[in-house]
């Protein structure tokens, strides 16, 4: 019987692209990932494939999915964009909109903003948990799931290692939301500003939790992508491809030990 492989993948908007590049050498070393923990972007990727998509067609999603179209603004609700026109993209996916029908266990991470805690979703319909975890607060309208407003996963728990602990034997961590120095000419918007301090926020309590990974894959280079910004999708996703590669014997070495 094969060890249990565990996977997290931390929220950071168009750069949890970064996470598919990761996948693609999962695959291609051998890993097979039996659970599946995830943040905002984190849970879009891990949803995707959990149904059983492959790297390249969850490649294909981001560059297809158009969030910011201007039939997607928000009329009279607290956002930018309204979460509930997405439903009909990931519809496409996750016909079945379901935990139960994924072919890999999946957690997704969301913060219940209306009694401050985090929650963490397995079960039952899956489409409303995934856009209440990216629901990044002031950009996307919260999320009414069973009478309680969620927003973003990452504001509380942005690299949800939790759920896999005690659950897999080996846990592999993907981290794209980095503290990098940043530029003043990158700090000119509003936006800019509370992007940065959003990611600082979070940051600390993430970075806290590297230790308790088998491996830890933290891509370089990603601050320089804004978090919304759809222009740069295959630089990003060759950063996370490369970080992947370079820790390639490190996951090779993984498999052996899972394997009996």
């Amino acid at each position: 019987m094969e060890n249990k492989i565990g996977l997290v993948l931390s929220g950071g908007g168009v750069r949890g692209v970064a996470h598919v590049g990761v996948l693609k050498v999962l695959e291609e070393v051998g890993i097979k990932i039996s659970h599946l923990s995830g943040a905002s972007a984190g849970s879009i990727v891990g949803a995707l494939y959990a149904a059983g998509h492959s790297p390249d067609t969850i490649l294909e999603f981001f560059k297809k999915t158009s969030i910011f179209s201007i039939s997607n603004y928000a009329i009279f609700k607290p956002g930018i964009i309204d979460t509930s026109k997405l439903i009909a993209v990931f519809k496409k996916y996750l016909e079945d909109d379901s935990y139960e029908s994924l072919q890999k266990k999946l957690y997704i991470v969301a913060t219940d903003i209306e009694n401050a805690q985090s929650k963490i979703f397995s079960e039952g319909p899956v489409i409303q948990t995934i856009l209440a975890s990216s629901a990044f607060p002031m950009v996307f309208t919260p999320v009414n799931i069973d009478g309680i407003l969620y927003s973003d996963g990452g504001i509380m728990n942005n690299f949800p290692i939790e759920p896999l602990e005690g659950v897999c034997d080996k846990i592999i961590g993907v981290y794209v939301n980095p503290i990098d120095t940043v530029k003043k000419n990158d700090l000119n918007s509003s936006l800019s500003i509370m992007q940065r301090a959003y990611h600082l926020s979070i940051g600390a309590s993430s970075l806290r939790k590297y230790e308790l990974f088998d491996v830890l894959i933290a891509p370089r280079g990603l601050s320089k992508y804004d978090t919304f910004s759809m222009s740069h999708i295959d630089e990003i996703y060759e950063i996370g491809y490369e970080a992947a590669q370079s820790h390639r014997s490190v996951l090779e070495k993984l498999l052996t030990e899972s394997t009996p």
